[in-house]
């Protein structure tokens, strides 16, 4: 865990703005290797936005190659209506970079089948080799995309009910009235966003203090999905002073003693090769007119560890194949053995032959020829 801690909101945004742009530049991406970004929406990453957008009009960066996928949207709301996130990424970044409007995917609340485009939102990540770098803002309550407290930590893209508390947070933006915002909505699932290479959460004012605390201090829960991230490789948070409120003194002096060591070496705190570049797709290299693929034989000095989940998850169970549905086999499927325990203990000296109670096959023998009592006997 990296917890990068700024004075204020501005200088937070700036350093995850940065952050972004020398990752993307790092990576090279061209048409056949995309840079694939995840995005939030809400007011903790509009700093950021504006900063890139100020980057790409000053010509230091270039979204040309760059692949989108946002965080979740809302159910039952059209897709131009001034809150929907389709509008709030138009409005407040797309718009203003060079992106190409294919290479911008967003969740469609207003599908005829909404289970069908959570799986297919899941198999466009897959298709477009994963996710290289998911930026997250959270909720009051700890939650990363709309993995509401609760969320199990397997969840994949999928339809969710909204808390009360995200409701009221939101209203803000219907002009303060309930009956207006949203009820449900589309978003990926803790799973989805811990399988990312990178990621990278900015975490800004006193609000979202104990929410941090949380995350940093204590272990992982499910009532507070953003703690996840405890169990991903390489997650990074970028705070202001105010959301270290509820944190202890020692904890923020040792993560910015952490920062000061490595700047003092010359260096930030660098991901593993494979995490900057991304997996290298195969070269054509042209020999003698015939056309022959060339997988590069430089292999990255630190190789990217999966997510925990993924290994403790395998491919058969229903948090790592949605969607998959229970199935309870009839009795006659199962082999039942009967067990004695008895049968269970190792007996090589034949001590146990005689026992007070003996084995139920030799006593029903024995019952059978044990003779008739007479009555008055």
């Amino acid at each position: 865990m990296r917890l990068i801690i700024r004075d204020g909101a501005e200088a937070a945004s700036s350093y995850v703005a940065h952050y972004i742009i020398e990752r993307i530049k790092h990576f090279n991406p061209t048409p056949a290797h995309p840079f694939v970004l995840g995005l939030p929406t809400g007011s903790s990453p509009l700093g950021v936005y504006r900063i890139l957008v100020e980057k790409y009009k000053a010509g230091e960066i270039s979204f040309e190659n760059v692949i989108t996928f946002n965080m979740d949207e809302y159910i039952g709301i059209p897709r131009d209506h001034p809150e929907s996130y389709h509008s709030f990424m138009w409005k407040n970044f797309f718009s203003h970079v060079n992106i190409h409007p294919n290479n911008v995917n967003i969740l469609n609340g207003n599908a005829p089948n909404l289970e069908a485009e959570c799986i297919g939102y899941e198999n466009k990540i897959k298709a477009a080799g994963g996710i290289d770098l998911f930026l997250a803002g959270i909720g009051e309550d700890g939650h990363i995309a709309f993995n509401e407290p609760g969320s199990s930590l397997a969840s994949r893209t999928r339809v969710k009910t909204l808390a009360y508390d995200t409701i009221l947070a939101n209203s803000r933006f219907f002009g303060n009235d309930l009956d207006r915002v949203p009820k449900m909505a589309l978003t990926v699932g803790v799973q989805t966003v811990l399988e990312a290479r990178e990621v990278v959460v900015i975490i800004l004012g006193a609000r979202k203090a104990l929410a941090l605390q949380r995350c940093i201090e204590q272990g992982v829960n499910h009532m507070w999905t953003l703690s996840s991230l405890q169990l991903h490789p390489h997650p990074m948070i970028v705070c202001d002073e105010d959301a270290t409120l509820e944190l202890q003194v020692k904890t923020v002096k040792y993560f910015k003693s952490i920062e000061q060591v490595a700047r003092a070496q010359g260096f930030e705190q660098i991901l593993p090769s494979r995490i900057r570049t991304g997996p290298q797709p195969p070269k054509t290299v042209v020999t003698n007119g015939e056309e022959a693929v060339h997988h590069s034989s430089s292999s990255p000095t630190i190789l990217a560890p999966q997510p925990t989940t993924s290994r403790l998850l395998l491919p058969t169970t229903p948090g790592a194949e949605y969607p998959v549905r229970s199935h309870s086999p009839d009795l006659t499927e199962l082999d039942l053995v009967p067990d004695r325990m008895a049968s269970r203990i190792p007996d090589p000296s034949g001590s146990f032959v005689r026992r007070l109670t003996p084995n139920p096959e030799q006593q029903q023998q024995t019952q059978q020829h044990m003779p008739m009592a007479r009555v008055g006997a």
